[in-house]
């Protein structure tokens, strides 16, 4: 296997045509014949360069609107070749196979395809199958062939060229190779994974693929290497992100900025400002307002303690007004779709905060997958898109909730779907006013965030906690009656929960005696 490997002889064909004038002139340059096809040579030739078209090479034209023109045995027998063993060279010299000892190939742009909704016709019609052949082979033969599928290589090669005199060594070659499967892996990921959408049902093999967005400093904590991978497919939200000041995202920034987000979206722009303050991936602050400035301000006021070095949320681009009051506190992250010019300037003396845009919010209903890696294996369910309204919901109780007390349990409702179970959400006016999160018990997370409440209420300077007259929820059913009592003691006159506890019953029976009104929604939102 030799160190040194000239190339002499490279086919292009991309579908992204970035930078590539520039590398057809630098392997002129260094001798290198070129071979392509389609709008690729026509790109190479409108520059001036002199190209072979790969049907010239063949003897077989394009056919079948492009579908059939690299797979021939003159390309891959180029590709596949090995030219230290004397029978493959004699079957090159028989069959008049010609070495390539470059390929350049971007694939057809599969993903974008997906991420613009077009027709199931359409984005079969954008899977690649020669593209990947031809990766897969040059790939496999890299002890004497290149293969680059990414434009950031393009300079690291001609420079590796220039460097030695034409020829390319066997590390780069290796480190094209690794880069090139991946890439066909993550493609046919995106295909597969598209499809086992489109079709439903329960695939025998799952696979997971993205391209490194950024190498982290470290995980969740410093002795973790970490980085981060897109899925390439363009949604909204953290991975599309504009970055506009601040320091480099952490591990535990984009984590807790996509919960934040995730969170955000579940409320549209055109019900109103809504605000969303995250720390350690769990709400400690929620709420809606006439302004966004006082949504942030009543999210703020849930627990101002925690929402130190949090991560905010919007709902709608970001205003003077609101950047100021964020900036009464030290904030990691915010996030909204959009910014002004006014909020730009407020945040500009805080270096360190980092704001991030978005192109708009998530569709909380769009199906996705969430994915979590265990010993041997993975878990891989639908992502908790479960959402219910007024006419959901099956009151259990003597009393019935007042129109406000069912517009803050429905609020209540969805907090507690971005909550880590066991999940007590306590809700008044249209924000969160105490939080209880993570419990190993579900009274523990009852008292918690009442106690939360309590303390919010003496720093605030008030005579009764924030949880009087609130509503709660719970993300799962009350097994006993204890938590429900808690919530009344702490001042809740209303109640949202799945029921289904075989003490129901006894449940409901103890918030009539404490004159609460309760319902059912038939639906749980566990979140480990």
């Amino acid at each position: 296997m030799p160190d040194l490997a000239p190339v002499k002889r490279a086919l292009l064909s991309v579908s992204d045509k970035t930078g590539l004038v520039d590398l057809g002139k630098a392997l002129v340059g260094h001798g290198v014949e070129l071979l392509s096809t389609g709008g690729t040579a026509k790109a190479l030739r409108d520059a001036g360069l002199e190209v072979r078209d790969v049907a010239e090479v063949t003897g077989f034209p394009e056919m079948m609107d492009g579908r059939v023109k690299t797979l021939h045995p003159v390309v891959h027998g180029g590709l596949l070749a090995l030219r230290d063993n004397d029978d493959h060279v004699a079957s090159m010299t028989e069959h008049d196979i010609g070495g390539i000892d470059l390929v350049v190939v971007n694939l057809y742009p599969f993903e974008e395809t997906v991420a613009k909704g077009a027709a199931y016709d359409e984005v079969i019609e954008n899977i690649d199958i020669g593209g990947p052949a031809m990766i897969r082979s040059a790939a496999k033969n890299h002890g004497f062939v290149n293969v680059i599928v990414d434009t950031e290589d393009y300079a690291p090669f001609v420079e590796e060229l220039a460097a030695n005199s034409g020829q390319t060594t066997y590390a780069l070659r290796q480190r094209l190779a690794q880069t090139a499967y991946a890439r066909t892996a993550a493609y046919d990921t995106a295909v597969s994974t598209w499809m086992a959408a489109a079709v439903g049902g329960t695939p025998r093999r799952r696979s997971f693929g993205g391209t490194l967005a950024q190498t982290l400093r470290y995980g969740e904590n410093p002795h973790q290497q970490a980085a981060f991978y897109t899925d390439g497919l363009g949604a909204p939200g953290l991975a599309t992100a504009t970055q506009h000041q601040g320091k480099e995202l952490s591990y535990n920034n984009i984590n807790d900025t996509d919960a934040a987000f995730a969170l955000i979206s579940e409320f549209a722009p055109a019900d109103g400002p809504a605000c969303a303050i995250i720390k350690h991936a769990n709400p400690c602050g929620v709420a809606t307002g006439a302004t966004l400035a006082q949504a942030y301000s009543r999210a703020f006021d849930c627990d101002r303690t925690s929402a130190f070095g949090g991560i905010i949320a919007l709902n709608q681009p970001l205003d003077g007004e609101t950047a100021e009051a964020i900036s009464g506190i030290f904030t990691e992250v915010v996030i909204a779709p959009g910014a002004d010019d006014d909020a730009r300037a407020v945040f500009a003396a805080k270096k360190n905060l980092r704001l991030l845009t978005t192109t708009g919010l998530a569709d909380p209903a769009a199906a996705s997958l969430a994915v979590r890696q265990v010993a041997g294996g993975w878990l891989v369910q639908d992502r908790d898109v479960g959402r219910i309204t007024a006419d959901d919901l099956k009151v259990v109780t003597k009393k019935q909730p007042t129109d406000q007390e069912m517009s803050d349990l429905l609020f209540a409702w969805t907090v507690a779907k971005h909550v880590k179970s066991n999940a007590i959400i306590y809700v008044k006016d249209g924000a969160t006013v105490g939080v209880g999160a993570g419990q190993m018990s579900r009274v523990d997370s009852t008292r918690i965030a009442a106690r939360k409440a309590q303390d919010m209420a003496d720093v605030m300077g008030l005579p009764a906690p924030l949880t009087q007259g609130s509503v709660v929820a719970s993300d799962a059913f009350f097994p006993f009656a204890d938590g429900l009592i808690t919530a009344a003691e702490a001042g809740a006159t209303a109640l949202i929960q799945p029921g289904g506890s075989m003490r129901d019953d006894d449940v409901i029976a103890a918030a009539d005696e404490a004159g609460l009104a309760m319902v059912f929604t038939g639906m749980r939102h566990f979140r480990h």
